[in-house]
Parts: structure tokens; sequence; C-alpha cells
């Protein structure tokens, strides 16, 4: 399949999407020079078909893995089935692997809407908007099954990766994880995984999510010359940082990136007592979550 591709550029930098492919973002640049400001989607991504190979994709209506089968409603039980070839659990919700259609277009917006109907009812809607070097990414995600349903969103982002770059996302807590990668406690934050300042990335494996966020981050790019400001309204985000050893289906070479995924909720919240960050959503209700990114050139004056 040949992904269709829509643009927005602001005079600073370029946005393309291709919404048959998940509702992706395929690549971020600075429009003089060409410089990812996401991890750089080329044509034999593309041709791969999936979001997993391409800069950023939606998470709807879950973040990360869930356990059990499924969860439950209020309404009865949910069944859910392993959705991808590289992981035995369901993950990262349905959105992402399926065609979202375009609903507006103007210069300096882009909106896409999926009307899904696994694994229930619903219909997401993301709002893109490119301005002076800052995209502002926004998701709704409205509940139509006439049964009620646990809803979470997220964004999942590739960030390039080199030995010089760094974090800065002050939270207060992490979630540890077992050897399915599922939370298992809610602890304080190890010395190496505290980003209140900004630090260089971990060399092991971090695969975790972390709560008590402020909904701020920097991410500074000194090979690039660059950094990113980014916000979001919500408490949690997960940051995946793989060893450069560890190749995937996703990503079949060298590992020289890393995910800062803003996200509602902490991995199989479904299962975790009192469901933390999930919303529960009956018939027309919603929920929505914001995510704002703005280029910035570092100055080494």
């Amino acid at each position: 399949m040949t992904a269709t591709l829509l643009s927005l550029e602001d005079g600073i930098t370029r946005l393309s999407l291709a919404p048959e492919l998940g509702g992706s973002i395929v690549n971020w640049v600075v429009t003089a020079t060409g410089q990812a400001l996401l991890r750089p989607s080329d044509q034999q991504a593309l041709d791969a078909a999936t979001p997993r190979r391409l800069a950023c994709y939606p998470l709807v209506p879950w973040s990360n893995r869930i356990a059990g089968g499924g969860f439950a409603g209020p309404d009865g039980w949910f069944d859910l089935a392993a959705n991808s070839p590289s992981d035995p659990l369901p993950i990262h919700g349905s959105a992402w692997q399926q065609p979202w259609q375009v609903s507006a277009q103007s210069a300096t917006e882009i909106v896409l809407q999926l009307d899904s109907q696994l694994p229930f009812a619903y219909r997401a809607v993301q709002r893109f908007r490119l301005h002076g070097g800052r995209l502002d990414l926004d998701l709704q995600v409205t509940h139509l099954d006439e049964r009620a349903a646990w809803h979470g969103l997220g964004w999942h982002p590739y960030f390039p990766r080199t030995p010089h770059t760094r974090l800065r996302a002050a939270a207060k807590q992490v979630w540890h994880c077992d050897h399915s990668r599922l939370s298992t406690e809610l602890a304080t934050l190890p010395a190496a995984w505290n980003f209140e300042q900004a630090r260089h990335l971990p060399a092991q494996q971090v695969d975790n999510a972390f709560a008590g966020w402020n909904g701020e981050c920097q991410i500074i790019q000194e090979d690039g010359g660059y950094q990113l400001d980014c916000c979001s309204d919500s408490p949690y985000y997960l940051l995946y940082c793989p060893t450069k050893q560890s190749p995937t289906k996703e990503s079949p070479t060298e590992q020289n990136f890393f995910c800062f995924e803003p996200v509602t909720h902490p991995v199989n919240a479904h299962h975790l007592p009192g469901r933390p960050g999930l919303r529960l959503l009956r018939h027309g209700q919603s929920s929505s979550l914001h995510f704002g990114l703005q280029y910035r050139p570092l100055s080494h004056s």
C-alpha cells in the first residue's frame, strides 16, 4: 500500500502525516536544514506499512499492555487478543492499526478522525497544529458503545538519541515492572531515573511509567543544536530507552532512538487497584489529552 502523505509548514518546521497508517506522524523536521526533530522515517519505513516504524502514533483507547485477556467494565467483560507479532499481550489500543480519515485541513491545522468498532465502539479525533516552530497535538476519544468502558490515551513519539541527548522531566515516582513489563508497584525514583534536572539517558534499558509528572519536559539535543520544550496535561509519562544491542522487528537496525510518551495511565492500569489514570466513559462521554512541542535552536555564544 502506498500511503497518502499530508503536510503542514510554518516557515520554521515541516510536518508530514500518514492518515492511512494509524493516523501517524511520518516526519517533523526543520525546514531550512532537514534536521529531524522526531526519529526520521524514510521510504523503507513507509513501505513497512506499520506506525511502529514511523515517528509517532496515537494510543487509543489505552496505552501499552493489558494482561488477563481483557478487562472488566461495569456492564461486562471486554475480550482482548494480542495485536502485535512482537508482543504476547494486547498493546497500545486499536487506533494505531486502523486507517484514519481527514475531517478538516487548513494551512496551519489538520484534523483526523477514526470511527472504530474495536474492541468497542468509539470515535477518536486527532488535531495537529503547527505554528512558530511549535507542534500542538490534541487527542479526544468519545465512547459510542452501549456498554461503559475504561479509556486511556497517549502518544508514542520516537525521538533521535545520541550519546549527548539529555532529558528533563520531573516525576515523583515510578512503576516497577515484572518480566512481562507489566506494572507491579509504585516506588521511589532511583537516582539514575531522576530527571528533575536535565541528564543523559540511562545506558541500561528502561521501559517504565513515571507518576507525579508536572507536565513539563525538555529534550536537549546538543549534537543537533536544538532542544524541544514539551508540555502535557497528563500526570504520567512512559520512558522507553532500548539498548543499542536489542534490535526489534519495528527497528531492525541500531537502536538510535528513545520514546517519551505522555500517557494518562500506567501500564496495565485496567488490572491495578483503583485503575489509576483511566476514565470510565458511558455512551456519548469524552476524554482528551494535549501534547505540545516547541522547537528552540541552541545558542552556543
